[in-house]
């Protein structure tokens, strides 16, 4: 090859053609650094007449500089790229970016420098240093990282390494990861499980592709049954990967994991270190082998890392909407991973008890092979459901549980087992105003109102971060301790546990409070260990646990899903109140779940209550018919937005008279988001419906691409958006 296209990791600049510099090879996939002006380019040789690009004369192209020591991104990885930004409609260098997310893996050192105790004292030891030493005893990381562990300052540190106190040490960043054992531990299966297992081991021999949907009540033994795949491709030499929707779910994850295959898998998420990132990247690259990466865990991110030797994908509880990225490029980690596992011509298993209706149309059509665990494993059984009707139970004044529910939990404590309580709403309450003038706390930035959080003491948007201090008087009247909290969340609810049961022990989990993998692994503990009486938690706790002491599930709001415009409404609301029902009475003990509604003759509460999931998903289906939605049609959202509201609106309705006139084809809008401003930005939005039969992504091109936007507005497109907002 003596010149060549690279796809340059900048979307502004699309495809660039360099020479090769003779005695340098080359070939489709390496990973290389181009001369651009003044400055330096990575970019990656693609193939041949695949990139689109005017052709240059050979006497003008400037040389490839240097080709990065990393393995060739490979065929299969490329393909997925490109489909990737054909469906969702996005750039392709903005997908390859993802590839290569970790910059510090294409270069940089390869030793760094951590700290642990070298046994020594201190010539004068004070409380904090006596505090330093007896937490770090077995610890082992940078000055930063120790510091955090112990509680203490940086240079509490720093005075402990001067006296020899702790003693640094070189490490290798690369350096090889234990190897997970297939026949570690093998775990006695139930006949439904081993049928179940035996398909996917079979698959994952015939290296070839092969979509599961694996369809598992709430505490079947999912996990253990797909670990026997897991355990036929590392007897094969060949890669795994897990995809969790959550990262709170890893710490729970790698336990089992570990128990099963004698060590951890390798992690891949956003709370990695820089060098943990960089040597978890090349460790993939580089294949299973010598100590390289065999299985790795990791949030929706970790699809596009490039696999030596990828034998197997799992999409553990696929159903979540956490899979759906929701800027950038806003792809569907479920979606996508059945399209690699497609490219690789491999077994891709999405696993789950609540499965999206868009999976179980795929099985029913015969495209996903379904497998069933139909019961709980061993003698658990799985709870009995209740209804409270809150238009007759009625909470007292003020407060949110009813008697019967409060009654459970009393019954639950007196017995000493656990309880859960849950409510999908983050914080202490959604709104405060005040008591004076009625003045309601908004976000300055947003369409949204502030969440009161108590625990930490702030007024917070969860849109776009912002955080504050509750002021001493309305800002609107001037009126001194005036605010009045409207509705609950989690802390709240909490707060009236508390006051009901003040010997109970009750933890609040939420995104808030277990917000890294080291505060998953110690609620996990405590709760293991009994030390938790009550939790009270959001959508976190409505999967992946399992805690044998806890049979009592309260739904604090049942209805609350149900509130808005969203086309899934229904559907999430199942699956979030299926999922935490399925943490009450996954030991010996039987559980109980009790659901608070207004709405007890609703069609999903209904469902809920009877246990008719087939029934439900059956309604719901011919609702989606109906409509023309997913599965049987398309959604694509368009949003345009800007700091300027008028450039936003005119910008739009510009767009709006433009838009293409198709029989196959619906453009509802424009109209402004219902998130009007978000981070500071004004939003107008269209909404596409298009049947099967519609080229959607090629419509959507040259409907946009052929308008000239002002530099101030930027468009979006989400091609099957779960999002409405």
């Amino acid at each position: 090859m003596n010149r060549v296209r690279l796809l340059v990791l900048n979307a502004a600049l699309g495809p660039l053609d360099y020479s090769v510099p003779k005695g340098m090879r080359v070939e489709p996939g390496s990973v290389v650094i181009a001369p651009l002006g003044p400055r330096t380019v990575t970019g990656i040789v693609w193939d041949e007449g695949r990139l689109p690009g005017k052709q240059v004369d050979s006497n003008k192209l400037r040389p490839i500089r240097e080709v990065v020591d990393v393995p060739p991104l490979s065929a299969p990885l490329r393909r997925l790229i490109e489909w990737t930004a054909e469906y969702y409609c996005a750039a392709l260098a903005s997908v390859a970016r993802m590839v290569l997310s970790s910059g510090g893996a294409l270069g940089g050192p390869t030793t760094m420098t951590e700290y642990r105790l070298s046994g020594g004292l201190p010539e004068r030891m004070t409380s904090q240093r006596l505090a330093a030493i007896e937490t770090l005893e077995d610890e082992q990381g940078t000055i930063r990282e120790l510091a955090g562990i112990a509680g203490v300052s940086e240079g509490v540190l720093r005075g402990l390494v001067n006296q020899g106190v702790i003693e640094p040490v070189m490490v290798a960043i690369d350096r090889p990861y234990p190897q997970a054992d297939a026949d570690f531990h093998q775990p006695e299966l139930s006949l439904d499980q081993r049928a179940v297992a035996r398909e996917m081991v079979d698959a994952v021999a015939a290296r070839s592709f092969a979509p599961f949907l694996l369809d598992g009540v709430t505490g079947s033994g999912k996990t253990e049954t797909y670990f026997e795949p897991v355990a036929q491709a590392l007897r094969m030499g060949r890669q795994v990967l897990v995809l969790l929707p959550e990262i709170a779910l890893t710490e729970n994850f790698l336990s089992r994991f570990e128990q099963r295959f004698g060590a951890a898998p390798v992690q891949w998420h956003s709370s990695l270190k820089s060098t943990e990132r960089r040597r978890a990247w090349r460790a993939i690259a580089g294949g299973p082998k010598g100590g390289g990466a065999q299985v790795i865990v990791g949030a929706r991110s970790a699809l596009f890392l490039p696999y030596a030797d990828l034998g197997l994908i799992v999409v553990d509880e696929a159903h979540e909407i956490s899979f759906k990225q929701d800027d950038g490029v806003r792809y569907n980690a479920r979606d996508v991973s059945v399209m690699r596992a497609r490219f690789e011509g491999v077994p891709v298993i999405l696993s789950s008890a609540t499965p999206a209706l868009e999976s179980l149309h795929m099985a029913s059509s015969g495209i996903y092979k379904k497998l069933v665990l139909p019961s709980r494993f061993g003698v658990a059984e799985m709870p009995a459901i209740k209804l409270i009707d809150l238009t007759i139970e009625k909470p007292a004044n003020g407060r949110w549980l009813s008697a019967p529910l409060i009654e459970g939990i009393a019954a639950r404590l007196a017995a000493g087992e656990q309880a859960l309580l849950f409510l999908n709403r983050r914080g202490y309450a959604p709104l405060t105003l005040c008591r004076n003038c009625g003045h309601r706390f908004q976000c300055p930035n947003c369409s949204a109102w502030l969440v009161e959080h108590r625990l930490s003491a702030r007024l917070a948007c969860h849109h776009c971060g912002l955080e504050t201090k509750p002021p001493e008087k309305c800002p609107e009247c001037g009126e001194a301790d005036c605010l009045v909290a409207c509705g609950p969340g989690v802390e709240r609810i909490a707060d009236e546990v508390a006051e009901l049961f003040p010997e109970a022990r009750i933890a609040v989990a939420t995104s808030d409070t277990l917000g890294s993998p080291e505060r998953a692994a110690e609620f996990i503990a405590q709760a293991e260990a009994k030390a938790i009486d009550v939790i009270v938690g959001t959508q976190l706790v409505t999967k992946g646990f399992h805690f044998p002491e806890l049979t009592l599930v309260g739904v604090v709001d049942a209805d609350l899903g149900l509130e808005g415009g969203d086309l899934r409404a229904a559907e999430r609301t199942y699956q979030q109140v299926a999922q935490v029902a399925g943490r009450a009475g996954r030991g010996a003990k039987p559980g109980e779940v009790l659901l608070q509604t207004r709405h007890p003759d609703a069609a999903v509460i209904a469902a809920l209550a009877n246990g008719d999931r087939d029934a439900f998903y059956a309604a719901e289906t011919e609702a989606r018919r109906d409509a023309g939605a997913p599965p049987f049609g398309r959604w694509a959202a368009i949003i345009l937005s800007s700091e300027d509201e008028r450039e936003a609106r005119m910008a739009a309705a510009r767009l709006g008279d433009c838009r293409p006139v198709q029989d196959d084809l619906y453009i509802l809008g424009p109209a402004p988001a219902p998130m009007a401003l978000l981070r500071g930005r004004f939003r107008y939005r269209f909404l596409v419906n298009a049947r099967r039969s519609a080229n959607l992504q090629k419509a959507l091109r040259e409907w946009i691409g052929a308008q000239d936007f002002p530099p101030g507005v930027r468009v979006g497109i989400d091609i099957d958006p779960y999002s409405f907002v």
